[in-house]
């Protein structure tokens, strides 16, 4: 299936360590004896002793001087490794909070709006805070994906700028719940696999149907934006995922999360199905490849290959 959405117009697009030099001091007996000659030569030979004592000490000056910069040198490449780690740390600091809130816009343009609602399932209910995922297609628009709880906050994060879609990998209740207000309140249309159509009239009726049908192996465009939808069938028979390649970014929805293949209420729907899923259509692509899913924080496709071994 091919969509495509048309972008709006815009004008004037845009070494070696030294070794250690040991002097050996050469004890002469002189025999004490009278004469010129014999002072002479116990004067040169001291003389000779200053100068060889002398020797040393510069050369063990020079030495210190070289080792006290080699270790100026560790203690500063020291620093640089320890800043590096601490802004990596903060970095996975950030992306652990699980409370609700707005994270973003990264380098990439995209937010991240976590919201709270209660998810039911199989007769169970459980509170969650799900992600929502805005993602800036050009300086005018956006396009939403996983609308979860709270349609205000996700509004309040879009402002003036247009929703071109509202799109969703699943019909479970965590990633439409909001749809249907937000595409009101914006014009926008949703895109939803048609599989999903039983769990989407669990939540918002027969009436309203999401106006775009995708599924695994189409693509679309919306403003600069390319996306590529991917089968990831085993949580849901539809779920989906969108990937950006010039993001370097795939919203996954529940399939993959970090460190754990996603479950449904608590359980795996169809573990096998959603491992080939994973496998063959989350891990082939880049490994620096982030997966955004729609609950906990943030990781790779390098970081959850490491992982699918112990899955399977």
């Amino acid at each position: 299936m091919f969509w495509k959405r048309k972008p709006k117009k815009q004008e004037g697009h845009e070494a070696t360590d030294s070794a250690v030099e040991v002097a050996e001091d050469t004890e002469e007996k002189v025999d004490d004896a009278v004469g010129s000659e014999d002072t002479d030569t116990e004067e040169t030979t001291e003389k000779a002793a200053t100068e060889d004592r002398s020797a040393d000490e510069t050369e063990t000056a020079d030495e210190k001087a070289d080792s006290d910069e080699s270790a100026s040198d560790d203690t500063d490449e020291k620093a640089d490794e320890d800043a590096k780690e601490a802004k990596t740390e903060d970095s996975e600091e950030e992306d652990e909070v699980v409370e609700v809130g707005v994270t973003g816009p990264d380098a990439d343009g995209i937010t991240r709006v976590r919201t709270a609602g209660t998810f039911e399932f199989d007769g169970e209910k459980s509170e969650i805070i799900s992600n929502t995922w805005i993602v800036e297609a050009d300086k005018d628009g956006v396009v939403v994906i996983d609308p979860a709880h709270d349609a205000e906050a996700i509004l309040k994060v879009v402002g003036d700028r247009e929703v071109y879609l509202v799109a969703c990998t699943n019909a479970y209740s965590p990633h439409i719940e909001a749809a249907l207000t937000i595409a009101e309140e914006t014009e926008a249309d949703i895109a939803l696999h048609p599989r999903e159509m039983r769990a989407w009239r669990r939540v918002h009726g027969a009436e309203h149907r999401p106006e775009i049908e995708v599924e695994g192996g189409g693509s679309f465009d919306v403003g600069d934006l390319h996306i590529d939808v991917l089968p990831l069938p085993g949580t849901s028979p539809g779920t989906v995922g969108y990937y950006v390649s010039q993001l370097g970014a795939v919203f996954g929805g529940d399939t993959l999360r970090k460190g754990e293949p996603g479950m449904v209420g608590g359980i795996y729907i169809d573990y096998t199905t959603q491992l080939a899923s994973i496998g063959e259509n989350l891990l082939t692509l880049p490994p620096d490849t982030r997966i955004l899913p729609d609950r906990g924080p943030s990781t790779t496709v390098e970081a959850e290959s490491r992982n699918f071994d112990a899955w399977v």
